[in-house]
């Protein structure tokens, strides 16, 4: 059963067209990566999705209710959550009220200036045990800011396991981190993901096929084949679009 699904998508920026007829569905449960080579539109088409961008054509289901135009806040109220290449975090807020915030909609808290948070005893466990999944419980109130990146990195994915998305969207969440970091980071994502759809935007194929249950492949805002990583990595269009011989041969 498709949780996400993408119908004759189109973005245009004037008279240029980013995203071209993009016709994607992604099951429940999945792990999905979207690769291409740089100015595909894998951002561009994060964007649509997650509601920062507006879509020219096309729709966007969710859950069967489509979602294309809301706004951010919206999509995410309905149980969407993404990371950005830039890490996005409250880096003046400590890590432990970085996470607490995102709690308070999800476990029903909404405007009110009568409930002291430090009083919500039930809502502190439940930032304290989010913490402790994503490794940062010692870092509690440290400022976010401070953090090295790759736990600021860490920090942005405890954020969307607060909000209770059932769909996790990552842009390149390995970027710019060492090799030892990186392989600490997919653990991470592979532990918090574990029952829930996984959308992620990835440069390093490595991470790409061994994560991933099915890759697409966008090329100039087209999606030019989707399949499980074997057959990605053999096929000849992709070979010659994105991959190069390297991955044929790897």
């Amino acid at each position: 059963m498709a949780v996400l699904s993408l119908k004759n998508l189109r973005k245009n920026f004037g008279e240029t067209e980013i995203i071209r007829g993009v016709d994607l569905d992604i099951g429940q449960g999945e792990k999905h990566a979207i690769i291409g080579p740089n100015g595909a539109g894998k951002s561009t088409l994060f964007h649509l999705i997650s509601g920062l961008y507006s879509v020219t054509e096309g729709t966007i289901e969710f859950n069967d209710a489509e979602i294309q135009n809301k706004s951010p806040f919206e999509i995410s109220r309905l149980g969407l959550a993404r990371s950005f290449q830039v890490t996005n975090i409250f880096a003046r807020m400590n890590v432990f009220e970085n996470v607490r915030c995102t709690l308070l909609w999800s476990n029903g808290y909404r405007y009110s200036f009568w409930h002291l948070l430090g009083r919500q005893t039930e809502l502190n466990e439940k930032a304290v045990q989010v913490l402790e999944q994503i490794g940062l419980k010692d870092k509690l109130h440290y400022p976010a800011g401070e953090l090295a990146y790759a736990q600021q990195r860490a920090l942005e994915l405890g954020i969307a396991i607060a909000s209770g998305a059932e769909v996790i969207m990552l842009d390149e969440p390995v970027a710019g981190m060492s090799h030892s970091e990186a392989e600490n980071a997919v653990e991470l994502i592979r532990r918090i993901t574990e029952g829930k759809t996984l959308i992620m935007v990835e440069h390093d194929m490595n991470i790409v096929f061994d994560v991933a249950d099915r890759i697409s492949v966008l090329v100039y805002g087209e999606i030019i084949a989707c399949d499980k990583p074997e057959n990605i990595r053999a096929n000849p269009r992709v070979q010659e679009a994105y991959l190069g011989e390297v991955a044929a041969n790897a």
